[in-house]
């Protein structure tokens, strides 16, 4: 029987990444997604895979109906390298859970690897890399009375880091939200029994996480013109995580050009609450009824 509160998260990352991540002060993928999770439902119980592990115990179908839904974490793979192994466990799991019905969460690189699954494409981004905040996204026609959006503004920002993008949304996609850099901000995904909400900017991050992974990335950043060099980019840094500790501050928000979309959890998470609150507990009860 499915439970009402148990969720498997499923963190996209190599275990050499992870403590690469780990050494750079940025917090584990499954950690911020766990903090985001009990935010929003206090007593869920959850379980984590890392399925590009050696030693990975990659679930059957009838482990996955166990779950109420599955929450897939960013990652530095890239969907369209096909041939590594670590790339298509993932796609063939994402392929499961959308046959057995279990209702999926994404965040940037899982609603990558669900697209695909569900026989849609990702590619390069032709623009480059987005990275920090995914600046003016917005709502399409079709968000406006889609449960994911409902009470998130028309118009906002969110942080973001990635080079992929979905090229080709499946049939069974809605997309749901765009920006000019990135026409596939977030998407819905009907495909066999399943559901998948995701997006492609980072609903778990915050101003801290982003500014380490900024100095993770610093010399790509620097090389790519995001920064004139290591003092420009220190002091971008410094501001950002100065606003982390001091939200109110408002000389940091106007230098940032940052608002309480990007500051506030509950704005910044709004279309995950959406999916635990109107998606997954609702199918999760009326499982267990129609089970009983």
């Amino acid at each position: 029987m499915r439970s009402i509160s148990r969720f498997l998260i499923i963190d996209g990352y190599p275990k050499n990444r992870r403590d690469e991540l780990v050494d750079a002060g940025i917090t584990p993928a499954w950690k911020l997604h766990v903090k985001m999770l009990l935010q929003h439902l206090p007593d869920a119980e959850y379980d984590i895979l890392f399925p590009c592990d050696a030693d990975a115990v990659i679930p059957s179908g009838n482990d996955l109906e166990r779950y109420a839904g599955l929450i897939w974490t960013g990652s530095c793979l890239s969907v369209t390298d096909a041939d590594n192994p670590q790339v298509r466990i993932q796609v063939v799991l994402a392929r499961l859970a959308f046959e057995k019905g279990i209702p999926g969460w994404g965040s940037c690189w899982g609603l990558q690897v669900a697209a695909v699954a569900a026989g849609g494409e990702v590619n390069a981004n032709p623009r480059g890399k987005e990275i920090g905040i995914a600046r003016k996204i917005a709502q399409t026609a079709d968000a406006q009375n889609h449960p994911m959006f409902e009470g998130k503004p028309r118009v906002f920002e969110a942080f973001c880091i990635h080079d992929d993008m979905v090229s080709r949304i499946p049939e069974g996609g809605v997309l749901l939200a765009s920006n000019s850099f990135t026409r596939v901000q977030a998407l819905a995904i009907t495909h066999k029994k399943g559901v998948l909400w995701g997006t492609q900017y980072h609903l778990e991050y915050d101003l801290h996480e982003i500014a380490r992974m900024t100095v993770l990335h610093q010399e790509k950043l620097v090389a790519q013109g995001f920064f004139g060099g290591a003092d420009d980019l220190a002091r971008q840094v410094d501001r950002m995580e100065a606003l982390c500790k001091e939200p109110d501050r408002k000389d940091l928000r106007w230098q940032l050009a940052v608002d309480d979309d990007v500051l506030s959890d509950d704005i910044r998470q709004q279309e995950f609450a959406n999916w635990i609150h109107r998606l997954v507990v609702p199918r999760a009860a009326q499982s267990q009824e129609s089970e009983g």
